[in-house]
């Protein structure tokens, strides 16, 4: 065995998140070249994706005693569960990242990326920040992320024309309805393309009704496979349509190229497809830009999404248009995206030409704030971000700039006894402010509101301050 200490991940979400943690596997591999790798996530997601995972030693959750028997070099905890956090406490290690929790039940956040990511639960309006990327910030330079090449998705010749449909998601309001799968079959097979159901054990009578309904031939292989299965199977397809799903991040992990329906209360910026190369299609309303759970009468983001502007830029993708293409497209009500990357770090490019609204401007603007704040990017991208708010979104800018006072007032008032003039000022805070006030928030209390947890908040508001000249 080898003579250096172990690397530990803790991932006990679902099977999108355990691939989402790949791209950290690898760069882990490289940073800490001869250490081995351990990660601690569920059995029955784990052992099928075992083929397509990065190399690492897997172990499932109620083997926990064999992880106590190790003194591991980094333990890295991505999971939201108690379990997890107390067992990330309890282990031996030289460091720690993400949630610990100790026996008494004090819970404490480490990694300052880590930290900005618990502030996004029902706060992440403007968060631009992937899922995989934020696995990593707090312990992969920027440089090794930016040398970080990943292949595009493949092409194949043009006479495969086998298009995978994956019908399911973890909620209905994250998927389209079984009338919309059946009328894109019909709209498929007018363009000479051949689709084939996917979906799970809970897709079976879905896959039923979506055949019923279609009345048309086509290939249901919905609860017939096994994930390792579907792993090669996908590779006959020249495109896979899906919303945001585990098998979608599978897909696009493995190079099938994905056409992602993002829609319902998912934001793409932090869990669509992360290799470059695939497209996101989403609803062109603000409150699609970084939903966490719908508020309205019904979900008017899925109306948009008519089967027969789907297909159409479905049979354009497996003949091979290039981005610059597609974005000539003629799509009411919806707006295309391309994933890639800019320094290192996951984005969805926007292919049409419309000029940036607020939300874009903002969400650019506090992208580039804590990129500078938490991970010392360049500070000069901020500031010139903050002016095309100012010159494009000049209520933003205001609401913004008109806060600060009472931000700073609150916080020399906690510096000086330890809490806020009223506790109302984080829900009362406008939501153009809530990124930095939700990271404050969560930082006072990572910080048991002492006196130099408030001190910091005031540096931060300083720190905005600067940017804002």
């Amino acid at each position: 065995m080898s003579a250096k200490r172990p690397i530990l991940i803790l991932q006990m979400q679902r099977m999108g998140d355990l691939i989402l943690s790949f791209p950290l596997m690898l760069w882990l591999a490289r940073q800490f070249p001869g250490h081995p790798l351990f990660v601690a996530a569920e059995a029955m997601f784990y052992k099928p994706l075992m083929r397509f995972s990065p190399k690492a030693t897997y172990f499932p959750w109620d083997s926990a005693h064999q992880l106590r028997q190790h003194a591991f070099e980094l333990v890295i905890n991505l999971s939201i569960r108690e379990q997890a956090a107390l067992l990330a406490d309890e282990l031996r290690s030289e460091a720690r990242l993400g949630p610990t929790q100790a026996r008494d039940g004090s819970r404490f956040v480490h990694g300052p990326w880590q930290l900005y990511r618990t502030s996004l639960v029902r706060n992440n309006r403007y968060n631009r920040f992937h899922w995989a990327d934020l696995n990593a910030l707090d312990i992969v330079p920027e440089q090794a992320m930016t040398a970080t090449r990943f292949d595009p998705p493949r092409t194949l010749p043009p006479d495969s024309a086998s298009v995978g449909l994956f019908l399911g998601a973890s909620e209905p309001g994250k998927r389209p309805t079984a009338r919309f799968w059946a009328a894109l079959i019909h709209e498929l097979l007018g363009r000479g393309l051949r689709p084939v159901l996917f979906g799970g054990p809970a897709e079976v009578g879905l896959g039923r009704e979506v055949t019923t309904l279609a009345k048309a031939p086509v290939l249901n292989l919905c609860g017939t496979l096994a994930l390792e299965e579907f792993g090669v199977v996908g590779q006959t397809l020249a495109l896979f349509i899906t919303p945001d799903t585990g098998p979608m991040h599978l897909a696009a992990w493995t190079g099938l190229k994905c056409l992602n329906l993002s829609m319902g209360h998912v934001n793409p910026w932090e869990t669509g497809p992360y290799p470059p190369g695939h497209f996101v299609l989403r609803a062109d309303m603000a409150c699609a830009s970084g939903c966490w759970q719908c508020t309205g009468d019904r979900l008017l983001c899925h109306d948009p999404f008519e089967p027969g502007r789907v297909a159409v830029l479905a049979a354009r993708m497996v003949a091979g248009d290039p981005a610059a293409k597609l974005a000539g497209m003629n799509l009411p009500g919806l707006t295309l995206f391309e994933t890639a990357r800019e320094q290192g770090l996951c984005r969805l490019r926007r292919l049409d030409s419309a000029p940036p609204d607020e939300e874009r401007l903002v969400s650019r603007f506090w992208q580039t704030f804590f990129g500078a704040r938490l991970g010392g990017r360049d500070e000069a991208r901020a500031a010139t971000a903050w002016k095309d708010v100012t010159a494009s979104a000049p209520k933003a800018a205001t609401a913004l700039l008109g806060h600060i006072p009472e931000m700073s007032r609150q916080f020399t008032h906690g510096v000086r006894t330890g809490s806020l003039l009223h506790e109302s000022f984080w829900a009362d805070s406008p939501p153009v402010v809530r990124p930095l006030t939700g990271y404050i928030q969560m930082a006072l209390a990572n910080g048991c509101h002492s006196r130099r947890a408030w001190a910091q908040a005031l540096e931060l508001v300083e720190t905005l301050i600067a940017n804002c000249r």
